[in-house]
């Protein structure tokens, strides 16, 4: 606007230049024209001219107008501009603080999540190490405790404490053993329980030898549980049959003379078996199975010393029978 108002001053300054130069041009032509007296040709002629300068006076005072709305007109437009220029620089401004602000955001975030994702894989690695840890001092404790018990048991074994033996192997087998200390248990159970076994079968044929045959049929029936397969089984059920026999119990003694009497690791007592539950079959009035039991023993036992107490029984059966 300043450079507009100062464009225009100028021009005007020249403008009346002009017309001051015409006007004394006129005037030094009428002083020349009243001194010298000029004829009617000049004066024509200095009309012309200021006509002339008066024409163009209007002229370059519309020039100037019509400049100074042009230069109005640019400075209203470069202040536009400027204004532009100045919004647009603070949108751009705006604009990159926001996405600088975004992508601090975005990579705080990103650091945050990374850091939470570290934390939970460590929360895991140490629960897990914890667990881990749980499970070494547990499986420590197991063994602690088994070494005690075993330790325990071991001093059962060397005051041959039978029956404590053979009662808590059951709890001390369950524990981790070393292949050394099981096998050692072991040996010492099944020790223990054919040693018990055979204390029960002594003390069941001393109760039979004074006719206490409850007592007798509970010692035979310990024998057993305590060792079925020793070299003293067979006697041992036989006896226990015998009680069971002497006590009206024929019935329950009966399978066990079936067994005895066909398959007795003990020769020995097969025909002793066979005999008695022969008996046993005639106390029940079960004849038809006596008769059989009897001929099968005349049969399978010939050379037996109990052959003639077999004979009579048959003979006396059929008889009757």
């Amino acid at each position: 606007m300043a450079l507009a108002l100062g464009v225009t001053g100028c021009v005007g300054n020249e403008a009346s230049q002009t017309v001051q130069a015409g006007v004394a041009r006129l005037g030094r032509r009428r002083y020349s024209r009243d001194v010298s007296g000029m004829d009617e040709y000049e004066l024509e002629e200095i009309k012309r001219e200021i006509v002339e300068s008066r024409s163009l006076t209007i002229k370059t005072n519309n020039l100037v107008n019509a400049l100074a709305a042009d230069l109005k007109s640019i400075a209203k437009r470069q202040q536009a501009h400027a204004r532009r220029t100045i919004v647009n620089s603070a949108t751009a401004y705006v604009v990159t603080v926001a996405v600088v602000f975004i992508a601090l955001k975005f990579a705080w975030d990103a650091r945050v999540e990374a850091i939470r994702a570290e934390t939970r894989d460590s929360r895991v690695k140490l629960q897990q190490i914890e667990e881990e840890l749980k499970t070494v001092q547990a499986r420590e404790d197991a063994r602690n405790r088994a070494n005690r018990s075993a330790a325990e048991y071991y001093g059962l074994i060397s005051q041959n404490k039978r029956r404590e033996i053979v009662e808590q192997f059951e709890a001390v087998s369950k524990l981790p053993l070393t292949r050394t200390e099981r096998s050692v248990f072991e040996a010492a159970v099944e020790r223990a329980k054919n040693e018990l076994s055979l204390i029960a079968y002594q003390t069941g044929l001393d109760h039979v030898r004074t006719g206490r045959w409850h007592e007798a049929q509970a010692a035979f029936r310990e024998s057993l549980q305590y060792q079925s397969t020793a070299s003293h089984s067979p006697q041992a059920t036989y006896q226990l049959a015998r009680a069971l026999r002497a006590l009206g119990q024929q019935r329950e003694a009966i399978p066990m003379l079936m067994q005895l009497s066909e398959a007795s690791a003990d020769r020995e007592v097969m025909d002793e078996a066979t005999l008695l539950l022969a008996e046993s079959q005639l106390d029940i009035q079960a004849w038809n199975d006596a008769k059989a039991t009897l001929r099968s023993f005349l049969r399978r036992f010939p050379d037996s010393p109990h052959i003639n107490d077999a004979r009579m029984k048959l003979a006396d059966v059929q008889l009757h029978h």
